[in-house]
């Protein structure tokens, strides 16, 4: 398992103590997607992810302090889910997704 597969399986078990259970690897290795607008990245020793325009980076060694941000940067965007999220979730994957990002 590499640094950033690592990195990123601390910073998902993390997330799921803190009510975050559906944040998912993409498939490349570095990156945990989150929620709508919430991609967390791992490279050169860092968590990075964007909160907006602001550019956010947090040390890799502190999964537990990413997972604090990382959640209530979720908090903020699901309590303004788009309008759209819901009847495209169906679409793309179904009526069995309801709370999935």
């Amino acid at each position: 398992m590499s640094e950033s597969q690592a990195a990123l399986e601390k910073l998902r078990a993390e997330l799921a103590l803190l009510g975050v259970p559906d944040a998912y690897e993409i498939g490349d290795d570095v990156t945990l997607s989150v929620w709508i607008g919430l991609v967390v990245s791992f490279r050169e020793g860092l968590y990075r992810w964007r909160e907006g325009a602001v550019k956010c980076r947090h040390l890799g060694t502190d999964p537990v302090g990413c997972a604090i941000r990382v959640a209530r940067r979720y908090a903020e965007l699901k309590a303004h889910e788009p309008p759209w999220w819901e009847d495209l979730a169906k679409v793309l994957r179904g009526e069995g997704v309801k709370g999935h990002p």
